[in-house]
């Protein structure tokens, strides 16, 4: 079923005309301090990136001792050998992202500003690390003016409260409303897009916002609501954060759609955070939290993925896929299509919703209720954009009421981990499917001409595919969990959910 839309990808704000954005794989430079702990820094960056799909590259501007309970040193490196390193990517390598951290001093700042001015990168995300969660002072104050003027060059900043205060030469905001202030103000004077984060405020709620007064949002504050993650394990937030912003905009171009795929990601992150057991003090988060299914061979959602073979084989074998792909599909069946995945989709988000009520965790709860929201747009947007130019297809067809009642009685069923293994094929197999048939039309060149073109560039989506992920994780989970009674539920309830996938994509022949 589908879940994503066709989108004309804006301009990065502040790229040069042309500016390379949408690829699949970005290449995404760091240029920050390195931590031998491994879990901020630079080696949070490579982490995030790689998490986000992207390839990490690394420019060392400052080297530290640090553990996770503080900073114990820093050393600079000659900034003749910081340009050196800048220089020998950029004549070789194709930048489409760059993400800025710890610079130390004045004279690295000048040499990152004057490499940038030369370079001009088409996404640049600049996260001012001034103050270490640990409160260990990270720039030297003498170096303030020069950050100050490197802000400019930026597209996103994205720094934490203190640092916000710093840059905008106030006390530290103790309300939601006075960082939004400070981040207007920042906004204003720098015209770059200001990132303000909640996490330093106290209380459950841990809003993010996206700030800019120049048009350049869909409105001035866009906010992106969430709830604070229990854990002491946040080294490396920020750094996570802000390479991870700048590897999705280089896919998608939009810094909205940016934060509202980063975000949940690094939500699950921090819950998952205590798997890891690294240090005594203030731990990493789980940069690949979401891999785990993949990670741990013969885990719960590995055996899912074994039983969902056949049912991708008889998918792809189906006329339907073969003619979409290849873009000779009958239109009135690609209608009678989107058509069943509107209805179908209206069913669907009332059980996501049931799978929000049922949830164990405020994360997972978030999880469910937006998944149940972004149904309901995209059947808004579906009626919009493609059914209301075309006649009238029938009602509710059988095979989308077969799968409505599959999934309503597994919601019935009282079972979250049941109605959790209902649901993941509407993600995995369609996220599966999508992904292959993209890479097909890709490798085909594009072709000009080509019906369903736009469609078929929506299953490279990469907020789909980190739902996805998360979903695989939710429920892997949930099984390693569960009794050998529940387990064997959950696998009935994904086999089914999988059949009439098949048979889902089947119905146009069938209707006609």
């Amino acid at each position: 079923m589908s879940t994503t839309l066709s989108m004309t990808l804006p301009a990065v704000p502040g790229a040069p005309a042309g500016a390379p954005v949408g690829r699949d794989v970005p290449r995404v430079l760091s240029i920050a301090g390195s931590d031998p702990s491994g879990g901020a820094g630079i080696q949070a960056d490579l982490k995030s990136i790689a998490a986000h799909g992207g390839y990490g590259m690394a420019v060392i501007t400052a080297l530290t001792a640090q553990n996770t309970r503080g900073v114990q040193a820093v050393h600079v490196p000659p900034v003749a050998f910081l340009a050196q390193q800048l220089d020998a990517v950029s004549d070789d390598i194709s930048i489409d992202a760059v993400k800025i951290g710890m610079l130390g001093d004045e004279a690295v700042i000048r040499t990152v500003r004057g490499w940038l001015e030369k370079v001009r990168p088409a996404v640049v995300v600049l996260d001012p690390v001034m103050v270490a969660t640990s409160g260990d002072r990270l720039l030297k104050e003498s170096a303030e003016a020069a950050l100050r003027e490197l802000l400019p060059l930026a597209h996103l900043i994205t720094p934490n409260l203190p640092e916000l205060a710093m840059l905008v030469g106030a006390e530290p905001a103790e309300s939601w409303d006075a960082a939004l202030d400070q981040g207007k103000q920042l906004a204003k004077t720098t015209g770059a897009t200001v990132l303000v984060k909640g996490g330093h405020l106290a209380g459950t709620d841990c809003p993010d916002a996206l700030v800019n007064a120049s048009g350049l949002l869909a409105q001035d504050v866009v906010e992106v609501r969430g709830n604070r993650i229990a854990t002491r394990n946040s080294h490396g937030t920020g750094c996570s954060l802000s390479s991870a912003m700048a590897t999705v905009q280089a896919r998608v171009g939009d810094w909205e759609a940016s934060l509202r795929t980063v975000k949940p990601w690094l939500a699950g992150a921090l819950e998952n955070s205590g798997e890891l057991e690294v240090g005594h003090g203030n731990g990493p988060v789980h940069h690949f939290h979401h891999l785990r299914p993949a990670l741990h061979e013969g885990g719960f959602a590995a055996r899912l993925w074994d039983e969902a073979q056949q049912d991708l084989d008889d998918i792809y074998a189906l006329d339907f896929i073969r003619s979409l792909a290849s873009g000779e599909l009958e239109e009135k069946d690609f209608a009678y299509y989107l058509a069943q995945d509107a209805l179908y989709l209206n069913g669907y988000s009332r059980v996501l919703a049931r799978a929000s009520a049922l949830a164990p965790s405020e994360a997972e709860q978030l999880f469910w209720a937006g998944s149940a929201q972004q149904c309901l747009e995209v059947e808004s947007e579906l009626h919009r954009s493609w059914l209301s130019t075309r006649p009238a297809q029938s009602g509710l067809g059988p095979v989308t009421k077969a799968y409505v009642d599959h999934l309503t009685a597994a919601s019935a069923s009282g079972s979250y981990a049941v109605l959790a293994a209902a649901v993941l094929p509407c993600f995995w197999l369609y996220a599966e499917v999508g992904e292959k048939l993209h890479a097909r039309f890709v490798a085909a060149g594009e072709p000009d001409g080509h019906a369903y073109a736009s469609w078929l560039r929506t299953y490279a989506d990469e907020a789909f595919a980190a739902a996805t992920r998360r979903a695989i994780s939710i429920v892997d989970a949930a099984g390693r969990n569960a009794s050998a009674q529940e387990r064997a539920a959950m696998l009935t309830a994904f086999k089914q959910s999988c059949r009439l996938e098949v048979a889902f994509f089947d119905a146009p022949r069938l209707h006609s």
